[in-house]
């Protein structure tokens, strides 16, 4: 790319954000989740969002988000007209025989899996209008339904093939988001195939099936499949599940880094490398962060239980009968176990949001360098999309992103 008679250099795109600042944010917000009876997670949602966008740079300039809390509200209320239909459909279905209840839930899976598609596209469209950078907005074109049929058939070939047609799918559908992408009056394009995943993927391919097929064999004769199953046989099986999910971190590791390489933006290229260890690296700081979040409510339910079972104890011994009473009528008791549950549920989000969800737009952003930036000085500006409201249905079905 030249410009002005010199070579631009790579651009490398800086992200600047601290895990602790992010922290803080959550739990103010994981605090006010609960009286406002879980409203105030659209906010925090907004909040969380404005944090990443703005500390992240490009050639200095940071990305902004205008969305905001009552969007995101409007959308979940708008997403209920779908879902209170359904949790009818299903208190009917529970009503019927027991095979034509499977038939029906079979039914509403199906269904539900076609919506994901759906709701991912809009969700991407909703995140993609309320980004700006230097002003100008970003835009998500295409057909959400269109998206989701893609989605829907290619899932089932990839079913039907045993997951062999999945670098096809996978291409197939990051092509379809770009293509139909813009950043003002200039659409993104996309320059990757299935070619470039087809030897990972396979290699990952058969690297799981052999691990798996050896994990097996160690642990049948030694009764991990026998019913019931004899815990000696388990060790093989976790070595083989820790080794699998090893081959997918790196298999992940080469998808983000191919896909995201072939985006381009008229002169302006993006190149991305996420390394393998980054992802390994950031999964054992969850799994390490999520031991000992659950050690500390550990050890505060067993300081509430020594509570309530201080007054089991009479001359010096412990009374079952009078413990059990005191756990089946106490208020206190009861509040425990609800303020406990959606402790073990706080926790749980919190370490993924700070480790994995942090980690990995970490990776990307601190990994990428674009070329071709002064080829976007003549993109101009396009009003916002002021049609979307929210993005509830994937909210609804948990498929939200960031």
């Amino acid at each position: 790319m030249v410009w002005g008679g010199t070579e631009e250099k790579p651009v490398p795109v800086k992200f600047t954000g601290m895990r602790r600042e992010l922290g803080g944010m959550l739990l103010r917000g994981y605090l006010l989740l609960l009286p406002t009876i879980g409203l105030y997670r659209f906010w925090l949602t907004a909040w969380k969002r404005r944090f990443y966008w703005s500390h992240t740079e490009i050639a200095g300039d940071p990305l902004e988000y205008t969305g905001h809390a009552m969007q995101l509200l409007l959308g979940f209320l708008m997403a209920l007209a779908v879902f209170v239909p359904l949790y009818g459909l299903f208190f009917y279905l529970s009503t019927l025989s027991s095979q034509a209840a499977i038939v029906g839930y079979g039914g509403v899976g199906v269904l539900l899996w076609f919506l994901t598609g759906y709701a991912i596209y809009r969700a991407r469209d909703f995140r993609l209008s309320r980004t700006l950078w230097r002003g100008i907005r970003c835009d998500q074109g295409g057909s959400a339904w269109n998206y989701a049929f893609r989605r829907f058939f290619w899932s089932l070939l990839v079913i039907v093939t045993a997951g062999l047609a999945y670098p096809f799918m996978s291409a197939n559908l990051w092509a379809y988001r770009y293509r139909n992408s813009w950043y003002g009056d200039r659409q993104f394009g996309f320059v990757g195939s299935w070619r470039q995943l087809a030897r990972p993927f396979y290699l990952a391919y058969g690297i799981v099936v052999v691990i798996g097929a050896i994990g097996l064999g160690l642990a049948a004769p030694m009764g991990a499949l026998d019913s019931p199953p004899n815990p000696a046989g388990f060790p093989p099986l976790l070595v083989a599940a820790l080794l699998i999910g090893l081959v997918f971190l790196y298999y992940r590791s080469r998808e983000l880094t191919e896909m995201f390489s072939s985006v381009r933006l008229g002169g302006a290229a993006l190149t991305v490398k996420v390394r393998a260890r980054g992802l390994v690296w950031q999964h054992a700081l969850f799994g390490l962060g999520l031991v000992g979040s659950y050690i500390l409510l550990a050890i505060g339910g067993v300081v509430v239980l020594g509570i309530v079972a201080g007054t089991a104890f009479a001359g010096g011994q412990f009374d079952l009968d009078i413990f059990m009473q005191h756990m089946q009528g106490s208020l206190i008791t009861l509040l425990a176990i609800i303020f406990g549950y959606l402790l073990i549920l706080a926790a749980f989000s919190l370490m993924v949001e700070l480790f994995l969800g942090l980690g990995l737009w970490t990776l990307v952003a601190r990994g990428a360098t674009i070329t071709g930036l002064n080829s976007l000085r003549t993109v101009r500006a396009r009003d916002e999309d002021k049609a979307l409201a929210g993005e509830g249905l994937a909210d609804a079905l948990n498929v939200g992103a960031y």
